[in-house]
């Protein structure tokens, strides 16, 4: 670990409340992301294919929180990693948004009808060649949630202003084909849907978009 963010200002929580995303997405302006992608991609002859991920910010009376998965362990791509719901873009699906909601409901059971599209940052490209644009949605319970169990071990809530703290923000920085890479990483205490303690170690594009998205509210 290369160190933290802990000198870098924390958004205030009077900030982080809905009618104060809905004005910064509305008021749009160049914002030129942090990190922009993984970095030099494995396969540079692959056409990179378009993907959507929802960052769904749930509005819980004590404040808002970050719904993220858990992907079960035995898959093929990213096994136990913590995860929006998103994925590749279908051919009908009318844009990003369009894909997120609809990987959302497939995946974890969240209902369109339950999630205010506020706005979109800039997109993501990942090692393995999807271009993911991160779709910011408001969702307003009561829901209930349905996991897709082949792709989801667990859905769980992070409090946005934990996330929005630099200080728990971990730099890494690793050496890959002869050159240095940083990736951040986010750990959060909280408890599974057995009950018990459980530590989430959220890392690689999902804590990338988190820290894009503290920078893009810090403007």
């Amino acid at each position: 670990m290369a160190g933290d963010d802990a000198h870098l200002p924390g958004i205030a929580p009077e900030r982080l409340n809905a009618e104060r995303l809905r004005d910064r997405f509305a008021a749009g302006g160049v914002f030129v992301p942090e990190m922009p992608g993984d970095g030099r991609r494995f396969d540079l002859a692959r056409e990179p294919s378009p993907a959507a991920v929802l960052v769904p910010i749930v509005q819980r009376p004590e404040g808002l929180s970050v719904l993220l998965t858990r992907r079960t362990d035995h898959l093929r791509d990213h096994a136990g990693q913590i995860s929006f719901p998103g994925g590749r873009s279908e051919p009908d699906d009318s844009d990003a948004a369009d894909t997120a909601l609809r990987e959302a409901e497939e995946e974890v059971g969240l209902g369109r009808r339950h999630v205010e599209v506020v706005g979109e940052l800039p997109a993501y490209t990942t090692v393995t060649s999807y271009v993911v644009t991160p779709v910011v949605g408001l969702v307003t319970p009561p829901f209930d949630l349905e996991l897709d169990s082949f792709e989801v071990a667990e859905a769980f809530e992070v409090p946005l202003a934990f996330l929005m703290t630099p200080a728990h923000h971990r730099r890494h920085v690793f050496t890959f084909e002869g050159g240095k890479r940083q990736f951040f990483s986010m750990t959060w205490h909280g408890h599974g849907a057995d009950g018990q303690p459980r530590e989430y170690f959220i890392w690689g594009a999902t804590a990338a978009m988190l820290r894009n998205l503290y920078r893009f509210l810090s403007d």
